[in-house]
């Protein structure tokens, strides 16, 4: 066998060839393209991520505390500066290797400022001096010079201050001070003179340089009544050695900032092992803070679920594309079953048809497959291993000649009769992948998700054996309901409706629908899982923020709720009052009850469920929230399970308050009884296990405890954050100022969210681009892919068909009375398919749910699996257009057949 032969061979059959080259080339494109957008996509939203977390979260440090130094020789300031590096070198690899900027800086103690331009009026203010390499790049002067020769003639350390704080505080060039560091008392121990050189302001104030705290180019606000202002100057190594030299106490810190850009999502879980292990060993006198593992855990985590579910996205596309490999390779087969069978007539050994096979793929193939790869790696993005592509290529290179050897036998009888009855073999296949695909959902549910970041066989098989197991039950169960319908056709009038049915009850196209029926479900499964993803994250927002905005802080003036309803756009105002931790009484009298620490929540149940129903957030309030009474009997409680479990064991809170539990919200003893239980509440974190929510109870006018909110929930169009977070901060001050303060620190700034902002948040995670990418290809490769599956079905019985059309025509059938038999012949085939894959991918989301990690894209928030109207709709969609495409396909087939030259040739044109 020549091979000029093999080439005539493969112009003859040249449409055969071309469609499996386009099999392989998009085989090998997939496998090749796809790591590599996802690993683009992956670094993509890792820098993104990173990039967007605070500094705090970048940050390595090491610092040593404030004291005073011993046997100083030489400049103090660059005594430890050379740990710069001798700490970097002993960072871990994969920590070392993220590290971008980093900083040293020597600082004194903070000492208490007098004389000079320091007014009374100002307040007391605090000063500590730095010394930071790199500080007069980044900045410019306003007014004065540099600290240079660090300290004067008359022993006056110099020093510089940001515009920012020299301003507010009308201070100028020349200003001169006396600083001390104070005892209990307030009587000066060591004191230092000072003099102001030099002005300047930030080049760039998002500059890394100025994220160290304090901050030197703000004033930082004391934290409680009597407390000073906090203030950072810089001075010179000279200047910094002679504060250490008289006793100053001082301290050093090196920073280190991870880039984002330097941040390899392969070495994730190196990096937090790496963390980890320099907190157990930093070097002893030095503290380590670092706040990086925590982003790095979160991506990991919603990293290792995307992987995951676009390796099965990855595996059904594969799989559908093996299928119609397959399909493509036995069409071919089947179209030369008279060429095969003459070569064997004429002698040829088994050995004779595998080479011939062989030959003319191996022509075509291994070329489409390095056009594939080739393409592939067009790509942006790692290169991709080329195993799997050499791999994917010799198993479809062997597959023509191995299905030509089935391509002689059989009698060429009719088909549709000799598979009406399940050969032993054909039903022990069928027994033994049902058998297999529920035993691996049964082992992969049992023993979950496996995140060590490889890909897991068991999870990326299942989904396939379950969508062929489902797929072999429907086409054995469909044909039942045809045949129920060809019989009372069979009364009717007419033949286009009998025998369009009793065809379709007969069909023994099997390989092809089941093809559609998993890449239909693969489309279905992502379809239906994104579709969770976004409720998840709508009902995670709308957890964290049950209305448009909401209002956190400490204790605000009783009238805030009012002013805030007078704002534009708000519609509806609820406050809340949240304990964090809070121990539950046996009695009145504050005996301890057994029960551990406890989250209260209060809320104002009428106006609660007033401002959810607003904004349009599906919040259930029980009607035992609603409720009002005096605070002397039982409030009626909302517990969490693991509490009502403690408060039964110790005998507290009964249903009927005969025997309550008490709790101290601020200062007032509340007696609770359970009113019900809840798994969840708005407004209280997942991870919380211990948790009551109580109604807002009704107090006297001159009640000595008035329950003060510390929190507020607005629903809106349009509220304007800043002017709720003016109102709120207005209404933390007329709180302080009222005689029920009583604390001595200064609260914490309220903090104002939008249920928008946290939306946006869950959806713009690092993942997210990846999750797009999957649940793209997935839909729309199996949409494609379906519609090719179902032309392979139609084109498997073209020839039986065209056969009993052409005949008919002849008999009188009517070009529209053909197409309504053609019609109604493939519709039972078409909408059996493309059902049975919405369903199975429906489900498949159902089954895998616990396995597949969705929670991570949510915050935790457990992911719906339902069937939406609009994928239900989509379903239908595609079904229409299936059948449309399986019509067209079927009336371009025959137009090329020309049925009269089918009828005259016979069974085997």
């Amino acid at each position: 066998m020549s091979l000029f032969a093999a080439l005539r061979r493969v112009r003859a059959y040249g449409g055969h060839f071309l469609l499996l080259a386009v099999l392989t080339l998009v085989t090998a494109l997939l496998i090749t393209g796809v790591p590599r957008v996802a690993d683009r996509l992956t670094g993509q939203g890792l820098r993104e991520y990173m990039a967007s977390q605070p500094v705090a979260r970048r940050d390595l440090t090491y610092a040593a505390p404030d004291s005073p130094l011993r046997g100083i020789s030489g400049n103090a300031a660059t005594v430890r500066a050379g740990e710069l590096n001798s700490l970097e070198e002993r960072m871990p690899p994969a920590v070392r290797d993220a590290v971008g900027e980093r900083w040293y800086t020597a600082r004194t103690a903070f000492g208490r400022l007098s004389g000079g331009d320091v007014r009374p009026e100002q307040g007391l203010l605090d000063l500590s001096l730095r010394v930071m390499a790199g500080i007069q790049d980044a900045a410019t002067l306003v007014e004065g010079r540099w600290p240079q020769a660090g300290v004067t003639a008359d022993k006056s350390v110099e020093f510089a201050l940001a515009d920012t704080v020299a301003g507010p505080l009308g201070l100028h060039v020349g200003s001169r001070f006396r600083i001390a560091i104070l005892d209990q008392n307030n009587n000066p121990l060591v004191t230092r003179k000072l003099v102001l050189v030099g002005v300047f302001k930030p080049a760039d104030p998002h500059d890394g340089i100025w994220d160290e705290l304090p901050s030197l180019l703000r004033l930082t606000e004391p934290e409680g009544d009597g407390k000073p202002y906090l203030l950072v100057g810089v001075t010179t190594s000279p200047g910094f050695t002679a504060m250490a030299s008289v006793g100053w106490p001082v301290g050093f810190s090196w920073r280190y900032r991870v880039s984002p850009e330097r941040v390899d999502p392969d070495r994730l879980t190196a990096m937090v092992d790496g963390l980890a292990v320099m907190d157990r060993s930093r070097p002893a006198g030095l503290s380590f803070n670092q706040g990086v593992d925590i982003p790095l855990r979160r991506f990991a985590e919603s990293l290792a679920a995307a992987r995951t579910l676009l390796a099965v996205i990855a595996a059904g596309l594969l799989a559908t594309l093996a299928g119609l490999t397959l399909l493509a390779a036995r069409l071919a087969a089947r179209r030369r079953r008279a060429e095969y069978r003459l070569l064997r007539a004429r002698g040829g050994s088994t050995g004779a048809v595998l080479r011939r096979g062989l030959t003319e793929s191996v022509l075509v193939l291994p070329l489409a497959a390095a056009a594939g790869w080739l393409l592939g790696g067009l790509l942006p993005g790692d290169e991709a291993d080329p195993r799997w592509v050499v791999l994917a290529a010799v198993l479809v290179t062997l597959l023509p000649p191995v299905t030509a050897l089935t391509a002689g036998r059989g009698d060429g009888g009719r088909a549709d009769l000799t598979h009406a009855r399940a050969t032993a073999v054909r039903l022990t296949v069928e027994v033994t992948v049902l058998g297999v695909a529920v035993l691996g959902a049964f082992l992969l549910r049992r023993r979950g998700l496996t995140l060590d970041g490889t890909v897991d066989p068991l999870l990326v098989s299942v989904p396939v054996l379950l969508a062929v197991a489902a797929a072999l039950l429907a086409l054995r169960a469909y044909p039942w309901p045809v045949r129920l319908l060809s019989r009372a056709a069979a009364r009717a009038r007419g033949s286009v409706a009998f025998l369009g049915t009793a065809r379709a009850g007969r069909a023994s196209t099997t390989g092809p629908l089941v093809v559609v029926v998993l890449a239909i479900a693969t489309a279905a499964f992502c379809g239906v899982v994104a579709a969770g993803i976004e409720t998840g994250r709508d009902r995670a927002a709308a957890r964290a923020v049950p209305g448009d905005v909401l209002v956190k802080g400490e204790r605000f003036a009783p009238d805030t709720t009012g002013e805030l309803a007078a704002l534009p756009g708000v519609r509806a105002v609820a406050p809340l009052l949240v304990v964090p931790g809070e121990r539950p009484y046996a009695d009145e009298a504050g005996h301890f009850g057994g029960v551990g620490e406890t989250r209260i929540l209060l809320v104002d149940g009428a106006r609660f469920a007033e401002v959810a129903r607003a904004a349009g957030v599906p919040v259930s309030v029980p009607d035992a929230l609603r409720a009002t009474g005096d605070p002397g009997t039982p409030l009626p409680a909302l517990v969490s399970p693991a509490l009502a479990e403690e408060f039964a064991d110790v005998g507290l809170a009964d249903r009927d308050g005969r025997r309550p539990a008490w709790l101290d919200v601020q200062g007032n003893r509340l007696p609770v009884r359970t009113a019900g239980t809840v798994d969840q509440f708005p407004l209280v974190d997942g991870n919380v296990s211990r948790f009551v929510v109580l109604p807002w109870p009704e107090q006297p006018a001159d009640a000595p405890h008035p329950l003060a909110p510390t929190g507020f929930v607005l629903a809106g169009d349009g509220v304007d954050p800043a002017g709720v977070a003016t109102v709120v901060e207005k209404g933390q001050r007329r709180y302080q100022r009222s005689g029920g303060f009583t604390g001595v620190d200064r609260p914490r700034q309220p903090e104002v969210l939008t249920r928008a902002a946290v939306r946006a948040d869950l959806g713009g995670s690092g993942v997210n681009g990846l999750l797009v990418f999957g649940f793209a290809i997935g839909a729309a490769g199996g949409g494609v892919l379906g519609l090719l599956a179902l032309a392979f079905a139609v084109l498997a019985e073209a020839r039986s068909r065209g056969q009993v059309l052409s005949r008919l025509r002849t008999m009188g059938l009517s070009r529209g009375q053909w197409r309504g038999l053609l019609l109604v012949e493939l519709a039972p085939l078409v909408l059996a398919s493309v059902l049975t894959g919405a369903v199975v991918g429906a489900l498949l989301p159902a089954l895998l749910t616990p396995v597949l990690g969705l929670p991570a894209f949510t915050g935790g928030v457990a992911v719906p699996v339902r069937f939406e109207p609009g994928l239900v709709a989509g379903v239908l969609g595609l079904a229409v257009l299936a059948l449309g495409f399986a019509v067209a396909v079927e009336a371009l087939n025959n137009r090329r057949m020309r049925l009269g030259e089918v009828l005259r040739l016979g069974e085997e044109s």
